[in-house]
């Protein structure tokens, strides 16, 4: 995986289980996003293949295609709301294209997710009166409207204050244990990967690949790996200003 002749990811293979929380970890630089949107199919890898339910993520075959997107859900790091459109009407752009649904049936599908992240009654709200964690969670309602099978997440606590990003881990947390939502999560937050992650990857620069798998709480007390062993016990106050450096 890379850009031209910029290698930055090689010999990454892995297999995320349904209904699994699976963080990928990483030093600045080392392609966790990069990873992400290969495995959403907005970059195609140089070699390999990215394979969802089976199914092949760049597939050349429209429908195989469509069957794909079908089963997945984005939170971007940014939320990706636009300014203009309140709540409701971002969270039911999704569903623009399903011709056969009735406004009615929209707007309470779109009720039903904003109530999921707790958002109920901010409908009619535009982005610009919410507050950052309030933005994530209205992202997060968007991806979840066409009931996906996955939900990919980048830096879902960027730029969140402690509070706001434990209260999103709880949302989070509380959509895969009520739904069986596979999630797939980049993330530099250890407080936030330690919570809520049943399994992680953690991705290196130098070596560009997967340097540790497995369940946080048994790498960060039994890797030999010196990185490893520093990612995972670092403190408190590095922790966020590595994010803040990081950001991917």
């Amino acid at each position: 995986m890379g850009f031209g002749d910029n290698l930055i990811l090689q010999d990454v293979g892995f297999e995320v289980a349904k209904g699994e929380i699976f963080v990928i970890v990483g030093g600045s630089g080392c392609g966790k996003t990069v990873l992400m949107k290969n495995m959403i199919g907005l970059y195609r890898p140089s070699a390999g293949r990215v394979r969802v339910e089976g199914m092949d993520i760049n597939s050349d075959d429209e429908d195989v295609l469509n069957g794909v997107r079908k089963r997945m859900g984005v939170l971007f790091q940014s939320s990706a709301l636009i300014g203009s459109m309140t709540l409701a009407e971002n969270v039911a752009l999704p569903l623009s294209e399903q011709q056969q649904l009735s406004p009615a049936l929209v707007n309470m599908i779109v009720r039903m997710k904003l109530g999921l992240v707790n958002l109920a009654g901010y409908g009619n709200h535009l982005p610009a009166a919410l507050s950052g964690g309030m933005k994530k969670r209205a992202g997060l309602a968007r991806a979840m409207v066409m009931d996906p099978t996955i939900l990919f997440f980048d830096e879902p606590s960027s730029g969140l204050d402690p509070v706001t990003a434990a209260e999103l881990d709880v949302t989070i947390k509380g959509i895969n244990e009520g739904m069986g939502t596979t999630m797939v999560i980049v993330s530099h937050d250890l407080s936030s990967i330690m919570n809520i992650a049943h399994r992680v990857i953690m991705l290196d620069k130098d070596d560009k690949g997967i340097i540790a798998e497995g369940v946080p709480a048994q790498l960060k007390e039994n890797s030999n790996d010196p990185r490893v062993i520093h990612f995972f016990n670092r403190s408190f106050d590095e922790a966020k200003a590595q994010g803040a450096i990081h950001g991917r």
